[in-house]
């Protein structure tokens, strides 16, 4: 077993943590609530020229059953291509339009990635939702305070902290179903379980958590009698917080994620070549951080350093010589963004900060080494600074700029520009913005079989124009935004006849994507909400694949004296997907059809504080449809789970 896991082990064991979030009735979320996103300080939402959808720990508790991906697919903007399909099946994030390596993730303030991958991008498999505490989404480019990756938006999510009392403890466990449209099989095939201990002491706080899925029932193809797929992961999070005075804030975390699953083949003309018995996946993250926070007279100083590594074993099977290949890939990541706060009055403050990111990664095919971690590195120092601007009159403008100094390819400038005001005898905030990103090019696309050294950033710029209210005392609140994003240097694959070489190119020309996001939130009485939202998305021909056109999800809540019953809709257009057939050899596309889901979720306090019990349902409607072309997505499935306080 690795020793990492086995150390953070004891760790966990010999200190404490908490999992339950108690369920309150959801409010309407007005103005005042705090956001962090837009300037990585704590600031009013009514301060912000930004729509970001917020994830509440309410929310999150009003989703019982529901995977991380299943719960950023209902956000408005946001399509998780996969979060329908069986638990190991790999993510897509379309953002807006844009892709994986077109958003940034971030936990606890500090960037995660596989700096193995081909595109530089962070697998949200790893993460267990039971962990979250929050989850921020901001769209649009973002590279000014959040830097390479943030050309279509940045996921910034929150884990749990210590409550504020000596100790506090929870257990939780759920099983369900795991079905196709066209099985029913009445076993449990998914089961989650995990444990918590939390607590403050004096000027300490502890939070450890320990907690494992395994999913099992279902092929990741679609096609008869097909093997089981199976999927299982475990995380353990450790955090020790140090208040040594009102000024200074201490906190350490320490983190590992492990993932196991069995995958198919990708669909390539014919059905029967999908299915296969020995493709298998190892992945393995250990995480620590440091997260200093100082607040003086005039501000606050933030230091969020971290550092990860990355083991990834690929088994996948050879047609050709019908043997087993193994792939082996590590990586390692650091990054130290030291920011600060500075307020010169109470409408003018400044935020600057720099940000150094190191990146390594080595790779091996059955034990020979194809790229040496001494040759695929690079860094990163990005000096950044935003000034924000909060008149008494309604006007807020915040306008940042960011230099990356890359140590291969060389520098990059990119600015936003975010003014919007807020009506003061009409509750009605408009916004605007114009925002530039870039993405730099992996390891992989620089130093791997394919490399090239000649790769320049993609580069990315939105413009977007909105409004955000609030009417009947509060009780309704609406928000729309449209958008236009225009991206050049796109990375592509490039064949050289002349030679017979393949290798990474950046493609010549532009292409776009626009659309409209709109969220409506009602609360008819303190005991029933509603949420609906709706999201038109159009690329170019050349981007358009698996972004539907048009998506909507509808949200309501019913909050009891001692539990609360959630049911949700969604529907999502159809989308254009492709695939290599290899009948023809030729590229395929095709068009998969549109698809409505029912959900319903019932919650329950069994014992006042401390028994808490959940149901979930989800595709009532049994409805059958593709995510990907050649591979199942989920029936109609059932899941019963409880937590438990101590």
């Amino acid at each position: 077993m690795n020793k990492k896991f086995i150390g953070l082990s004891v760790f966990t064991l010999a200190t404490a943590f908490s999992y339950a979030q108690k369920s309150d009735t959801l409010q309407v979320k007005t103005l005042q609530e705090v956001v962090v996103s837009d300037t990585k300080f704590a600031q009013i939402r009514e301060k912000s020229g930004k729509i970001i959808e917020v994830i509440t720990a309410q929310e999150l508790a009003q989703k019982k059953g529901q995977s991380l991906a299943n719960v950023l697919n209902q956000v408005t903007g946001v399509e998780i291509n996969g979060n329908q399909s069986f638990s190991g099946k790999n993510l897509g994030y379309y953002v807006r339009g844009g892709r994986n390596s077109q958003t940034a993730i971030y936990i606890d303030g500090i960037p995660v990635t596989d700096a193995s991958g081909v595109n530089l991008e962070y697998d949200l498999r790893l993460i267990s939702i039971d962990q979250i505490e929050k989850i921020e989404v901001m769209k649009g480019a973002s590279s000014t305070l959040y830097g390479t990756g943030a050309a279509a938006g940045v996921i910034n999510i929150t884990l749990k902290k210590a409550v504020k009392s000596k100790f506090q403890g929870a257990v939780y466990s759920a099983v369900g179903t795991q079905n196709t449209a066209t099985t029913s099989k009445k076993s449990a095939q998914d089961f989650n379980q995990g444990f918590s201990v939390n607590g403050t002491v004096h000027k300490m706080s502890y939070m450890t958590s320990i907690n494992s899925t395994e999913t099992k029932g279902m092929s990741e193809a679609a096609g008869d009698n097909f093997e089981e797929d199976t999927f299982s992961r475990v995380n353990l999070m450790q955090k020790i917080g140090f208040k040594a005075n009102d000024k200074l804030n201490l906190e350490v975390f320490g983190t590992y994620d492990r993932i196991k699953n069995t995958f198919d083949n990708s669909f390539e003309g014919t059905v029967s070549n999908s299915d296969d018995l020995n493709n298998a996946n190892l992945s393995e993250q250990f995480r620590i951080g440091f997260l200093p926070k100082y607040s003086y007279a005039q501000g606050e100083f933030a230091v969020n350093a971290g550092a990860s590594t990355m083991d990834r074993v690929l088994n996948i099977t050879n047609t050709f010589s019908s043997t087993i290949d193994t792939y082996a890939y590590s990586a390692r990541t650091a990054s130290i963004d030291a920011f600060n706060k500075y307020n010169f009055s109470e409408k003018v403050y400044l935020v600057f900060g720099t940000q150094y990111q190191y990146y390594d990664m080595a790779q091996s095919t059955n034990g020979l080494e194809d790229v040496a971690r001494e040759v695929a590195k690079f860094n990163l120092i990005d000096p950044y600074a935003t000034i924000v601007y909060n008149s008494d009159f309604g006007l807020n403008l915040n306008l940042g700029a960011r230099f990356n100094t890359h140590s291969e390819y060389g520098n990059q400038l990119v600015y936003n520009f975010n003014p919007c005001y807020s009506f003061t005898d009409f509750p009605m905030k408009i916004m605007t913005s114009y925002s530039t990103a870039f993405i730099t090019p992996s390891l992989y696309q620089l130093y791997g079989p394919y490399g090239n050294l000649a790769l320049t950033p993609e580069a990315n710029a939105t413009a977007e124009i909105g409004f955000e209210s609030q009417l009947f005392d509060k009780r309704l609140a609406i928000n729309t935004v449209g958008f236009y994003r225009e991206e050049e240097n796109t990375f592509g694959f490039f064949f050289d006849m002349e030679s017979n070489q393949f290798y990474y190119i950046n493609n010549n020309g532009n292409n776009s994507a626009k659309g409209i996001e709109t969220t409506v939130r009602y609360r008819l009485s303190k005991q029933i909400n509603f949420t609906a939202n709706y999201t038109f998305t159009q690329v170019d021909k050349t981007l358009n694949r698996l972004i539907p056109k048009h998506k909507t999800n509808l949200e309501v809540n019913y909050k009891f004296k001692r539990g609360s019953v959630t049911g949700n809709y969604q529907f999502v257009d159809q989308r254009k997907d492709a695939y290599y057939d290899t009948n023809l050899w030729l590229s395929q596309t095709t068009k998969l059809s549109a698809y409505q889901l029912i959900n319903a979720t019932f919650s329950y306090e069994l014992l006042p504080n401390k028994l808490y019990i959940f149901s979930t349902i989800t595709n009532v409607l049994n409805e059958s449809f593709q995510e990907v072309i050649g591979y199942n997505s989920r029936g109609r499935n059932y899941k019963l789970g409880f937590n438990f306080l101590f």
